[in-house]
């Protein structure tokens, strides 16, 4: 189960970032790195580190640009030997996104739906559809695309799992252990029941990152992962 789970590093210096490292061990071999750690603690460099170090990092980028800017973008993170990089879930992004990552090791995965957003909140952005609605057809056109995955709330993880089959990843924020906070997150569910539902790999940030003891924390929740704990 430690390879499913990825911490998020979601803090603004590299120093508080290297100390989470530190204090999570072996207990934990796979981070995320998203805009705030990328850009105010020169994420980047960081995530070259740990890989040097043997760790997996997931650039969480969330690339959306024309199609020669995302292709170069991509090609670019992928000789960083990293593991996964998300790009918004648009077909002609994934499709750019795929050609790039062609022949590397490079998993990119289509954003679908925030887990921040519910119904009302896809309708404010122009959708004629619910939110499990857009993620279907964001699914539909992940696997089309022939990119490696998608990230999805942990709710639409069994109907995305029936449109992509087997071979693709299923990567679900939102997580949160029994007990904890939701905070901004809207579409949450707890660990073990999103990976029994489908997910590949659960990030999670603050639970962790925030706690008093991150590697108490993060053991506790690959221990929810293994014994399918729902939240209360």
């Amino acid at each position: 189960m430690t390879g499913q789970l990825i911490v998020g590093l979601d803090v603004s210096s590299r120093a508080r970032a290297e100390e989470i490292v530190s204090l999570l061990g072996d207990s934990v071999d796979f981070y995320k790195i998203g805009y705030q750690c990328f850009y105010g603690a020169d994420g980047y460099a960081l995530g070259r580190d740990l890989l040097k170090a043997g760790k997996k990092v997931f650039f969480d980028l969330k690339l959306l640009d024309i199609d020669n800017t995302v292709e170069k973008g991509v090609a670019a993170i992928a000789e960083t030997g990293a593991t996964m990089l998300t790009v918004h879930a648009y077909p002609k992004t994934m499709q750019a996104a795929a050609k790039a990552a062609k022949g590397s090791d490079l998993c990119v995965l289509g954003v679908t739906v925030l887990t921040s957003m519910d119904d009302a909140d896809v309708k404010d952005a122009g959708y004629a559809r619910d939110a499990a609605g857009l993620v279907a057809l964001r699914a539909q056109q992940a696997r089309d695309a022939g990119i490696g995955g998608v990230v999805t709330s942990p709710h639409e993880a069994e109907m995305v799992r029936t449109i992509l089959g087997h071979k693709m990843f299923i990567v679900t924020p939102g997580i949160r252990p029994a007990g904890t906070a939701l905070g901004d997150q809207k579409r949450v569910m707890a660990p073990g029941e999103a990976l029994a539902l489908g997910a590949t790999h659960l990030v999670v940030g603050r639970p962790i990152i925030t706690a008093p003891d991150p590697k108490a924390a993060a053991l506790g929740i690959l221990n929810e992962m293994n014994s399918g704990t729902r939240l209360a």
